[in-house]
């Protein structure tokens, strides 16, 4: 894994400790020699883990659309910035450059995306590790409820197996660096 895609809020959050795990996450990639893809914005999380990034001179693939770049929020120091005409094409793009993906706290944004990469592993278009930051405890609730969904037999627990969970930046890249793909043949409730 040289490429992760990082998806996270274009708001810093209320608590400073989300900002503080953008600057751990990203210290841990330079430590690593990763590169950062992310939606490009100059914003929020998105900024934090972005600056954090440039300042130790790593590599910073930023996509976003027109739109965006419009009111500006696009962040002009990105290594390089790719400007796409919509969302889908910007997500497809994320998709395909990052060898590995994260989403840390955020909004709907974020976990569209998550939900997205979810889908697109379980259905072999891609097999690429897919991580929760879990800051401050953030996807608790989410987690709790994706296992009530597989209870429920809605979704598989094959699946949600996959999906890689940790608080530290350190554990959360050294388990995604060791993810083997899985296709799973079967997706029937047992």
């Amino acid at each position: 894994m040289k490429k992760i895609t990082v998806y996270c809020g274009s708001n810093k959050g209320k608590n400073p400790i989300y900002a503080s795990a953008a600057q751990d996450l990203a210290t841990e990639m330079i430590r690593r020699d990763m590169a950062l893809v992310y939606g490009a914005g100059n914003v929020g999380l998105m900024g934090v883990i972005a600056d954090s990034m440039l300042s130790a001179g790593k590599e910073v693939y930023g996509i976003i659309p027109q739109k965006l770049v419009d009111i500006e929020v696009a962040h002009q120091g990105c290594t390089e910035l790719t400007v796409v005409e919509t969302m889908r094409d910007r997500k497809w793009l994320m998709a395909e450059r990052g060898d590995g993906f994260i989403a840390m706290p955020g909004g709907i944004g974020t976990f569209e995306e998550l939900f997205e990469i979810m889908t697109l592993n379980q259905l072999g278009y891609i097999q690429k590790p897919l991580a929760l930051y879990n800051v401050n405890g953030y996807y608790d609730k989410l987690i709790d409820f994706l296992q009530h969904s597989a209870e429920q037999g809605f979704l598989h627990q094959a699946q949600l197996n996959l999906l890689i969970i940790a608080s530290d930046p350190i554990v959360l890249l050294d388990k995604m660096s060791v993810f083997k793909p899985k296709h799973i043949d079967k997706w029937e409730v047992k």
